[in-house]
């Protein structure tokens, strides 16, 4: 089982990025899909969640109607759209996998994968 993440990069303060994670040697299917990050010298954090059939999402307050969770299973990829990021969006983004999308929303995730450094900064 494998979750690999992959889009970070550095912007300025107002830009945008997409984030991807593929997943391989599970269905994508049966799977909630979230998205987490961890700044230096903070806890990590859940960002949004995603149910195994789309329909459900999480966001956390700060990112609400910013940020947007999608999934492509046909292409066992799922995506974070992030827009107007702000400098305290900078972190290592890490995207996880559960049967379950309350347990993964609770950090508890069976599977878990690399990060991606996203910096936002002028």
């Amino acid at each position: 089982v494998q979750l690999q993440a992959s889009g970070g990069g550095s912007v300025q303060p107002g830009g945008s990025l997409r984030l991807s994670c593929a997943v391989s040697g599970f269905t994508l299917d049966d799977y909630a899909i979230g998205w987490f990050r961890q700044a230096p010298g903070k806890e990590r954090e859940g960002v949004s969640c995603i149910s195994s059939g789309g329909a459900t999402t999480y966001y956390r307050d700060s990112v609400k109607g910013r940020f947007a969770v999608s999934r492509d299973n046909a292409k066992n990829t799922v995506y974070l759209q992030m827009n107007n990021l702000e400098p305290e969006d900078t972190a290592v983004y890490y995207c996880s996998a559960d049967v379950l999308l309350t347990r993964l929303w609770l950090l508890k995730g069976n599977y878990w994968g690399q990060g991606t450094q996203v910096t936002v900064s002028s």
